[in-house]
């Protein structure tokens, strides 16, 4: 992949949409991984106004502190770039303490992570229409397309999605040639939405370098390997789990007899 033309290409096509739209330029929210340092940069080299939002709950240390750290890149290098920091973590508690029942029982647990990702994106958007900026999606191929690893209407809940058609090994080849701080390159890829230190690897059950290779098997699988079936179970397990978040949503159409 020509790393260099990629990242041309794909702020020209950030300028373009960001003109055809009628907006002043874009917010992105920012949390210490490849994915989101990648878009931010991008979105920073289109020269339009760049809101980079920080909003912990609970986050764990060294999550925030890369974050900050790739933000305190950008704005060194690129004046368009502004920093917003929400600490979330006392609406979420509050939003946890009027819901009923004992959320904090481990039946709760996904939907509350999920609930995480819900108020980052409400608080984008607030951002968005105070300046008349577009909220940029941070998901790659295989998240966004492949598996679905992303929460409805939270990270999934985006104006553009200027890194969807790289898979994750591009987009840090892609962060390479952009300079993204060697921080967030060596970290392991993790959706920030937990209170422990647990990566993407260890929620799907294999590596991203094998869900790529599983999203473009059309091969004979009698000869392939026990952990590369395994990996073909996990990728096609998760594909058809989430086709609700990857489709667009159903509309019941009314026969025209009926009207």
């Amino acid at each position: 992949m020509n790393t260099v033309k990629v990242a041309a290409h794909i702020v020209g096509w950030m300028e373009d949409y960001a003109e055809k739209a009628g907006v002043g330029g874009f917010v992105v929210g920012v949390s210490g991984g490849i994915d989101s340092a990648v878009s931010s940069t991008l979105a920073a080299r289109t020269g339009l106004p760049l809101t980079c939002v920080e909003m912990p709950i609970h986050q764990r240390k060294e999550q925030v502190t890369r974050a900050r750290e790739h933000i305190d890149c950008l704005m060194a290098q690129y004046p368009n770039v502004k920093r917003v920091e929400v600490d979330l973590s006392g609406v979420f508690d509050g939003m946890i303490a009027a819901l009923p029942g004992n959320p904090s029982a481990s039946t709760f647990e996904m939907p509350l992570v999920n609930t995480r990702a819900r108020l980052r994106m409400a608080t984008l958007y607030y951002f968005a229409a105070l300046s008349n900026l577009l909220v940029v999606g941070t998901g790659n191929k295989v998240e966004d397309f492949g598996i679905g690893f992303f929460t409805k209407y939270g990270d999934g809940g985006v104006d553009l999605s200027p890194i969807a058609d790289l898979n994750k090994s591009e987009v840090y080849a892609v962060g390479q040639e952009l300079g993204v701080i060697e921080s967030i390159m060596k970290a392991p890829p993790t959706d920030g939405l937990w209170e422990d230190d647990r990566t993407d690897e260890d929620q799907i059950g294999a590596s991203y370098p094998e869900l790529e290779w599983a999203m473009e098997f059309d091969g004979d699988e009698a000869g392939i390997s026990s952990r590369q079936k395994q990996v073909l179970e996990i990728y096609r397990r998760l594909n058809r789990a989430n086709q609700h978040k990857m489709v667009p949503i159903p509309v019941c159409i009314i026969p025209p007899e009926m009207r």
